[in-house]
């Protein structure tokens, strides 16, 4: 049963964290002209979870997507996948960036054409081999220590702090004096995470704001003539190539490839067969 109670007083916490970052997001989403999507009703999708679909067809529930050109009605391209995740002990920290690292990176793979910004909103207890895995996969990682949250609902008179060793009845304590707090308060311990940590929310709303505001700095489209030559060895293929004849070129266009390059350094590759599909692709960044 205390697992039970502890898991529940957890969810107490993870809403907590997204009820701290949820404004933050709102008015950067305003002042993009994005739409936030976050948990409750919607009318571009049924029921009240955020879900985004990958190439695979596997469904993944997220906490936050920003999308340009999205409304309560259409569903937009998403510009951010951000994801909060509260853990109380280092050996359960592994397992949840991995869990985020695969939904994400899934999400961010199908909408490649987009370079959406990849982001991880981190409270509680996680291990630096776990934070730096994600950073290394290019996440931009918000963390709030276990100790800010212990402070934060201390501002509320409410005693957060617990381990495995923590008997059902301080649960039921904990439960019951959230359950009688009053909407305000309650509001009062996610402001005291953003009051605590707003360098650290800056940064990261700096970073998402890089990725939104980027510019195309250069296109390079090259239409590749001829025919493909396929060699089955290294050493074929070294002596076709000694021996190719590079002062024309001959032969139809066989496919095109198109570079993108942003001013944040971020870049897309893409190729296509048919001409009409390069120009449906380049069309999008108009």
């Amino acid at each position: 049963m205390a697992e039970s109670l502890a898991h529940t007083f957890g969810q107490i916490i993870g809403n907590v964290l997204e009820d701290a970052i949820e404004p933050a997001l709102q008015e950067f989403a305003d002042e993009h002209g994005l739409y936030l999507d976050r948990k409750g009703p919607r009318k571009a999708r049924e029921g009240k979870k955020v879900t985004w679909t990958d190439l695979h067809g596997n469904a993944h529930d997220l906490d936050f997507v920003l999308e340009r050109g999205g409304t309560d009605t259409v569903v937009g391209t998403p510009v951010a996948f951000i994801e909060t995740a509260w853990r109380r002990y280092t050996k359960h920290s592994r397992n949840k960036a991995q869990e985020i690292q695969g939904a994400i990176q899934a999400l961010a793979l199908t909408y490649k054409h987009s370079c959406p910004f990849t982001g991880a909103i981190l409270a509680g207890v996680f291990t630096d081999g776990a934070i730096n895995q994600l950073k290394s996969l290019g996440f931009h990682i918000l963390f709030f220590p276990y100790e800010s949250i212990i402070e934060a609902f201390q501002k509320v008179g409410i005693d957060a702090s617990f381990d495995e060793g923590t008997p059902e009845k301080e649960f039921r304590t904990k439960l019951s004096r959230w359950k009688t707090t009053s909407r305000k308060a309650k509001r009062g311990a996610a402001v005291q995470l953003v009051e605590k940590h707003q360098r650290e929310i800056s940064v990261f709303l700096s970073a998402l704001d890089n990725v939104v505001k980027r510019r195309i700095e250069r296109i390079i489209v090259v239409p590749l003539h001829g025919r493909e030559t396929e060699c089955s060895s290294v050493g074929e293929a070294i002596a076709f190539l000694s021996s190719y004849e590079t002062s024309h070129v001959s032969g139809a266009v066989y496919k095109y490839e198109i570079y993108i390059r942003y001013s944040s350094g971020d870049k897309i590759a893409a190729e296509f067969a048919e001409r009409t599909s390069a120009l449906d692709f380049l069309k999008k960044y108009q």
